[in-house]
């Protein structure tokens, strides 16, 4: 069972998909990362060695961005924007879609699923 940057990996996995379970490594650097590192992608967290996880971890650490750093900054960045109040800023402090999609008929779970037709919430029948 090996750990690396706080994460545990999951023993049945090969190393190519259990890297990816960590926040920041996708498929594509998952391969980098094991190419750097000199392990085969066949083998099963389980079969690791423990050189080389720790090979794996000290790439990871030393080299890539991961976890709670990576959040830090995607944090930091959305916070500047706000502040600045560009127009994606604004997007995000009203929790809309920042990227150009249309919001008329899509964005439903951005804007919370509200579904409004003709004549339901203004007025209620009253009970008499």
């Amino acid at each position: 069972m090996a750990r690396i940057a706080g994460v545990t990996l999951p023993a049945q996995k090969r190393i190519d998909i259990a890297l990816t379970y960590i926040y920041g490594i996708g498929a594509t650097t998952a391969k980098k990362i094991i190419a750097a590192s000199g392990v085969l992608e066949s083998v099963r967290v389980k079969d690791l060695t423990e050189a080389q996880a720790n090979k794996l971890r000290e790439e990871v650490e030393k080299n890539h961005r991961v976890e709670g750093e990576l959040k830090r900054d995607v944090l930091s960045n959305i916070k500047r924007l706000k502040e600045i109040g560009s127009y994606r800023g604004m997007r995000h402090s009203k929790n809309l879609p920042t990227r150009g999609q249309r919001t008329k008929t899509n964005s439903r779970t951005v804007r919370g699923n509200v579904r409004r037709t003709m004549g339901s919430g203004k007025r209620k029948l009253e009970k008499t």
